[in-house]
Parts: C-alpha cells; sequence; structure tokens
C-alpha cells in the first residue's frame, strides 16, 4: 500500500496549533524553520522530511498522524482536532466564518464537558 502526506490536515493543525501567532514567532518557538517554509506548508505544501519533524514535534504529534495509507492509518486524534483541521484547510470559506466556527466547536465541546460533570445518575 502506497502512503502520502494528508497535507491539508498537517496544514490545517499547524495553523490551529500557532492560533493567530505569527509566520515568524513560530518559525522561531520551532527552530531551524523560516516563516516562508511554514506559510507553505500552510498553503498544502510538501515540507523536507526534517521540517516534517521538526513541526510534528512542535504540535506534539506522531508524524503518523498525517501518513495516509500506512498501517499506521488510524491514530487517535480528537474529533474536535479533525474537524478544526478541516475547516483550517477549506478553502471556500472566509477565515472569518472558520474562525467563527472554531469558536461555536470550542463552546460546543466546553458545555459539553461540564454537562457531563453535571449529570444526575438515577
Amino acid at each position: 500500500m502506497e502512503s502520502t502526506l494528508n497535507t491539508d490536515l498537517l496544514a490545517g493543525m499547524l495553523k490551529n496549533k500557532r492560533a493567530g501567532k505569527g509566520l515568524r514567532a513560530v518559525a522561531e518557538e520551532i527552530g531551524g524553520i523560516s516563516f516562508a517554509t511554514l506559510s507553505r506548508i500552510e498553503q498544502g505544501k510538501i515540507p523536507d522530511v526534517d521540517t516534517f519533524i521538526r513541526v510534528c514535534k512542535w504540535m506534539d504529534v506522531t508524524t503518523d498522524t498525517f501518513i495516509v495509507g500506512s498501517s499506521n492509518e488510524i491514530k487517535a486524534i480528537s474529533s474536535k482536532e479533525q474537524v478544526v483541521a478541516h475547516l483550517r484547510a477549506e478553502r471556500e470559506l472566509s477565515k472569518e466564518t472558520v474562525n467563527m466556527l472554531i469558536q461555536v466547536i470550542d463552546m460546543a465541546y466546553k458545555t459539553n464537558g461540564q454537562n457531563i460533570g453535571n449529570q444526575n445518575h438515577p
């Protein structure tokens, strides 16, 4: 089975993780990567292996998270992370719309967590 890199998921999760921080600041935080390289990754370009590994370490996810078609394809990333990543990768919606949707998703997950703790069991 051939393996490929899910660049949309990588781009979306990178955008989500940096959460408004500038690309230059994130590039300095990661180290050894230019802000232009991060910009290309966010545009869906495939990074070189060293850059890919550095970005994955910075995001605190395994490289297997983004490999499609490998035996490790089933990676336990949360539904919320997947939805947010796909929203960030969405090209038809405006950035403002995507950000509003992500805020709604954040509120839903926070509210759900509070409701779970407040449930009365018979």
